[in-house]
């Protein structure tokens, strides 16, 4: 008990001085939120300190890879920016003569920032940034295998708002100490928004705090092969996707349908491309290993999670070459009896034949169905048709056409999905936005009317055809 309440004391602590600063910044004007969001993305984005937060995060959650995550900084802190970078999001953004209607954007106070160890390089500065261009504090909750780089990441932007002028505590965070579960779950409770990135649990925890919420949920991408495109060029994507930073992202190539038609072509060319394909006893060796409770639950073995794959295979007494980017595990399904079907958290794919794209919409729902939904699926055709068909049948919110999914679904320079670390799922993934969260989801809007022309019609016959007419009154 003395615990709790002193959790709960130090969150309010917290909180207030948030809420002191906030209503500073509830006056800044917009030339303000540019200024100070410039100033962090270029202060926390020079050569230095990008290197020095990958190698500090590797280092203290021995997951990923320093280059990598150099690269995630670089993608998601000056992606996340440039999209907010000329939108008014003080005063009057929306004016519309023809409907009368105004809209005022307004900052909806302390926001708290549940983040995940994952990607605890880039999410803590483009949450910060978030809430800096709406004018609304920030608490940020890292994980405790991120925690000592969050506290040195959010003491550089503290330091900038203060070399310009501004509250410090507009972002902070929590002291190494209090880094656990009752803290987070308390600022949950304390704080006016949740901005929420992680697993299923958390996304329950953030949507169960009585706390308006924006959370993500469990990624378990599935990608169908057709065979209608190159499929060296398909290899390569899927295995650069799978390579990147150990697969420390949601959005990695979980789950891979192939065409049987070209099954076999598509295994050679992996191979080629640095895949390794266990045969059926390492298949075993590997998922007694990545799941030690199997078939009891899912729960995935740490040791493996984010980890390279020669490591894993040491790990499992596969023996995977040096330099091996993915590890396949053939699969026929997905369930607790079938776990290569879930989410993995590693460079490792199941791998599962199918016939058509109609087995592998079927199959490509198991799955989902199991775990991932709402999240995102990839295609690699060349048939629009194959294109329309998945996205009409697909529970997910992105769909990913000829690209690794890795470096698409949050955003990047070549695709046009909004750069974002909380990847909306949808009611499927029990999230209430199907889209990347962006600054704009951390806006309240007040709606200003006007009377306009009367534009009620004289009769139901002026706006109903009246072939539907006639069919109601037959």
């Amino acid at each position: 008990m003395a615990e709790e309440l002193n959790i709960k004391g130090y969150v309010e602590e917290l909180v207030a001085k948030a809420r002191a600063a906030q209503k500073v910044a509830e006056n800044f004007t917009q030339e303000d939120c540019d200024l100070i969001t410039a100033a962090v993305t270029y202060e926390l984005t020079k050569p230095e300190n990008i290197k020095e937060f990958a190698e500090k995060l590797v280092e203290e959650s021995g997951m990923g890879i320093p280059a990598d995550k150099e690269g995630k900084i670089i993608g998601k802190v000056w992606g996340s920016y440039l999209q907010m970078k000329d939108k008014k999001t003080v005063g009057l953004v929306e004016d519309n003569p023809e409907t009368g209607m105004q809209a005022y954007a307004k900052p909806m106070g302390v926001i708290a920032g549940i983040m995940p160890v994952t990607n605890g390089e880039a999410t803590p500065i483009v949450k910060s940034n978030m809430a800096l261009k709406t004018r609304n504090a920030i608490i940020l909750a890292p994980h405790p295998k991120c925690k000592k780089l969050n506290v040195e990441i959010v003491d550089k932007i503290r330091a900038v708002l203060k070399k310009l002028g501004y509250p410090e505590d507009l972002v902070q965070t929590c002291a190494p100490e209090y880094v656990k579960i009752s803290t987070s779950q308390e600022l949950m409770a304390q704080c006016d928004f949740i901005l929420a990135t992680g697993g299923e649990a958390l996304v329950e925890s953030a949507y169960s705090s009585g706390t308006p919420a924006i959370g993500v949920g469990v990624g378990n991408c599935v990608s169908i092969v057709t065979g209608k495109t190159d499929l060296d060029d398909v290899a390569e994507m899927i295995c650069t996707s799978k390579a990147y930073d150990n697969a420390t992202s949601c959005s990695t190539e979980n789950n891979i349908l192939v065409y049987e038609s070209c099954f076999d072509e598509f295994v050679e060319k992996m191979k080629a491309h640095g895949a390794y394909m266990c045969n059926e006893e390492e298949r075993e060796k590997l998922k007694v290993t990545m799941w030690p409770n199997t078939p009891n639950d899912h729960v995935l073995n740490r040791a493996i999670v984010a980890q390279n794959c020669e490591t894993i295979g040491k790990i499992a007494g596969i023996p995977v070459p040096a330099g091996t980017r993915c590890i396949m595990a053939m699969e026929e399904g997905a369930s607790l009896e079938h776990p290569f079907g879930g989410e993995k958290l590693s460079p490792v794919s199941g791998v599962q034949v199918v016939k058509d794209l109609d087995d592998a919409i079927d199959r490509l729902n198991t799955i989902l169905d199991y775990q991932g939904k709402g999240h995102s699926c990839g295609i690699h055709t060349n048939d629009d048709a194959d294109v329309e068909k998945l996205a009409m049948a697909a529970p997910v919110t992105k769909c990913v056409v000829n690209q690794p999914q890795c470096l698409t679904n949050s955003g990047g320079w070549n695709c046009g999905f909004p750069v974002s670390m909380t990847l909306g799922c949808g009611t499927w993934g029990g999230n209430s936005v199907s889209h990347n969260a962006t600054f704009a989801d951390l806006l309240n809007y007040t709606y200003v009317s006007r009377q306009i022309p009367n534009w009620k019609p004289a009769k139901v016959e002026d706006f109903i055809d009246a072939d539907v007419i006639a069919k109601v009154d037959a």
